[in-house]
C-alpha cells in the first residue's frame, strides 16, 4: 500500500512540476486507483504485485468509498459558492436598455461616435460588451473607471479585498468614507455614480480554480490587475482554455508594463513569457517596494484602451508586444514577445 501511495505522491508532484491543472492530477490518480483495484480483483490471493498493492480489495473499495464522499461534499460546496455568486449579481438588478441609444446616451458618447475608427458601430460594440476586471485596486481602479466612462454596458469587478487608508494614494475610484467597504461595492458605488448606464457586477471574493472558468465564460475579454503570480497564472490558464484575450499589466516602483495575451489570435500567452514566479523577493509588491501614485492611472488606463481596441477593432491592439513605461525618465519601448512551443498552458504540449 505504501507503494501506491509513493506513485500517487509522485504523480502528483510530476504534475504540479509540469504545471497541470488539479484536475487532471486528480484524473491521474483516479486511473492509478483504478488499476490497483484491478489488480486486487484480478490476481488471485497471495500474488506478489497483490501484496505490494495492500493485499485486500475491501480496503481499496472502502477508501474508494471515502473518496466519493469528498468528491461529493467538494462539489457541493463549489455549488454553493456559484449560488453565492449568482446572488451576488442578483442584488443589483441589470439595467434595462432599449434597442437605441438615448439622446443622453449619444451626448455622452458624442467624442467616441465622432472618431472614425469607433464611431456608431464601435459604440454600440462597446455597450454590448462585457468585460472582467480581476483587482479594485492600483491597476483595476483606473480601468475600471475608464471602461465605464467609455459605455462598456457590463463590467464585472472580482476582489477579496476591503478599502484600507493605504490604498488612497493610488486607488482613485475608492473614497475616504469607503475605508472598511469590500473594494467591489465601493467601486460599483463609484461607477453607477459615474455613468449609470452601465451593469456592475461585484464579486468580492478571491479568484479561485473552482469558480474561474464559470466566471470567465460570461465574458468577452478579462482584464487581469493583480498584484500575485499565483492568480495571474490562474488567470491565464483559464483565459486561454476559453480562447478570452488576456490584458495584463503590471507596477513596480516607477515603471510600468502592459500586454495582451492572446493565442487564439496567434500571441504568445502570459506563461509563455514568465514561465514561472521569480524567486522570493526578486518581485516585491508594491506594499514592500513603494509605488508612485499616478502610475497605476497610468497603465490601468492603457489597459482600458486595449480593451476598447479588441472591443471594436480599432487600430493594433498590444497582441505580441509588451509595452513598458518609465515614469522616472518619462521613457517608453517596446519590446516584441514571441510564443513557446514548449509552454504548459498554450505549446503544442498543452493541445496534444
Amino acid at each position: 500500500m505504501i507503494v501506491v501511495f509513493a506513485m500517487a505522491g509522485a504523480l502528483w508532484g510530476l504534475g504540479a512540476m509540469m504545471r497541470m491543472p488539479r484536475s487532471a492530477r486528480l484524473y491521474m490518480i483516479g486511473l492509478l486507483y483504478v488499476g490497483v483495484l484491478i489488480v486486487q480483483i484480478a490476481l488471485p490471493m497471495g500474488h506478489p504485485l497483490r501484496e505490494a498493492t495492500g493485499g485486500s480489495a475491501a480496503l481499496w473499495l472502502l477508501i474508494g468509498v471515502f473518496a466519493a464522499i469528498a468528491v461529493v461534499y467538494g462539489r457541493v460546496i463549489r455549488g454553493l459558492r456559484g449560488r453565492a455568486v449568482a446572488k451576488e449579481t442578483e442584488e443589483t438588478p441589470p439595467v434595462q436598455r432599449p434597442a437605441s441609444f438615448s439622446n443622453a446616451e449619444l451626448e455622452r458618447y458624442a467624442r467616441h461616435i465622432v472618431l472614425r475608427e469607433i464611431g456608431g458601430v464601435g459604440q454600440k460594440a462597446l455597450r454590448d460588451a462585457k468585460v472582467l476586471v480581476i483587482g479594485a485596486g492600483g491597476l483595476g481602479a483606473p480601468a475600471l473607471q475608464y471602461l465605464a466612462a467609455a459605455g462598456v454596458g457590463t463590467i464585472g469587478v472580482i476582489d477579496d479585498d476591503v478599502v484600507e487608508n493605504a490604498n488612497l494614494q493610488r486607488q482613485v475610484i475608492h473614497r475616504d468614507d469607503a475605508i472598511g467597504m469590500p473594494k467591489v461595492f465601493s467601486a460599483q458605488a463609484s461607477i453607477v455614480a459615474q455613468n449609470p448606464y452601465v451593469d456592475v457586477r461585484p464579486y468580492h471574493r478571491r479568484l479561485t480554480e473552482e469558480i474561474a472558468a464559470d466566471l470567465f465564460a460570461d465574458y468577452d475579454l478579462v482584464l487581469d490587475g493583480t498584484d500575485n503570480f499565483d492568480t495571474r497564472f490562474l488567470a491565464n490558464r483559464v483565459a486561454v482554455a476559453l480562447g478570452k484575450p488576456l490584458i495584463s499589466g503590471a507596477l513596480s516602483q516607477w515603471e510600468g508594463q502592459i500586454s495582451v495575451f492572446d493565442p487564439a489570435e496567434g500571441a504568445p500567452c502570459y506563461q509563455c513569457i514568465f514561465p514561472e514566479a521569480p524567486a522570493e523577493g526578486l518581485a516585491p509588491s508594491c506594499a514592500e517596494a513603494g509605488v508612485i501614485g499616478p502610475l497605476p492611472g497610468v497603465i490601468g488606463s492603457m489597459m482600458a484602451v486595449e480593451a476598447i481596441k479588441l472591443i471594436t477593432g480599432a487600430g493594433q491592439a498590444l497582441r505580441g508586444e509588451m509595452l513598458i513605461y518609465d515614469a522616472l525618465w518619462g521613457e517608453t519601448r517596446k519590446i516584441l514577445l514571441k510564443r513557446r512551443e514548449d509552454c504548459p498552458v498554450c505549446g503544442s504540449a498543452a493541445s496534444a
